[in-house]
């Protein structure tokens, strides 16, 4: 099991940045894939983006690609997820997770990190 704790959000402007932050409590986790959700109020969690353990392969849902970038850190124990042009439809609390290549789910996941974005 991995500890993961995110870190990073907070209240911007429609138009800003943020990066998000998570970190493991690991080093295995570098060899995990590292996925990023979001539930906004009233709304099932969504994916966002998520990144492979090597840090090559990633994948976004449509309404972030262009604006949002996830990353690996060097170390691999620490995934970032660097938001830019935020909307207000961004807000919501985001999660981290991870799970091995090839599981079906993610197996474990974060506290989330409330970001706000106003109009």
């Amino acid at each position: 099991q991995v500890r993961l704790e995110e870190s990073g959000g907070g209240l911007v402007q429609a138009g800003g940045s943020l990066r998000l932050s998570c970190a493991a409590s690991r080093s295995t986790f570098s060899s995990y894939v590292t996925g990023w959700f979001r539930q906004a109020p009233g709304k099932e969690r969504e994916f966002v983006a998520s990144i492979s353990w090597s840090g090559l392969g990633t994948a976004y849902v449509e309404s972030v690609k262009g604006r949002f970038t996830v990353s690996r850190a060097n170390s691999k124990t620490t995934v970032y997820l660097q938001m830019n042009n935020l909307k207000p439809e961004d807000t919501g609390v985001y999660y981290c997770a991870a799970k091995l290549p090839g599981a079906k789910t993610y197996t474990d996941w974060g506290q989330g990190t409330q970001v706000t974005v106003s109009s």
